[in-house]
């Protein structure tokens, strides 16, 4: 006999859904990091591409163009020889540190709760 389908009592999403226009920005790999890097100052691409190891330039760029397109980072090319270019926050790019470090303390719990759980099995497994 097949499971009758509950009714859902969550509110309804609100048109153009928030979450997904948040999502949008810093959902791609990679994206959160380099928000995470800006949000303490302008880092020039040589810099973030030390801050992110494992980051490829081509991901790099996509991901600091993308967010300029967003509105979340500004690119400022500076006159020096040879020409350098810093990445900043914007205003709008401001406002979603708080949101990567609600993720980060998230983050940080459910690694605490991973390393309990595998020294309590790692305990009933020596007994």
């Amino acid at each position: 006999m097949p499971l009758k389908v509950r009714k859902n009592h969550s509110p309804e999403p609100p048109l153009n859904c928030p979450l997904s226009e948040c999502l949008a920005i810093v959902g791609g790999a990679w994206t959160p990091n380099i928000i995470w890097y800006l949000s303490a100052g302008p880092r020039r691409f040589s810099e973030l591409k030390v801050d992110i190891p494992g980051i490829s330039a081509k991901v790099l760029t996509q991901r600091l163009r993308t967010l300029e397109a967003e509105g979340a980072v500004h690119r400022e090319v500076k006159p020096t020889s040879p020409p350098s270019v810093e990445y900043r926050l914007t205003d709008m790019g401001e406002e979603l540190v708080p949101a990567i470090e609600a993720i980060v303390a998230v983050g940080h719990k459910l690694k605490q709760r991973k390393a309990r759980a595998a020294r309590l099995n790692f305990g009933t497994a020596q007994s």
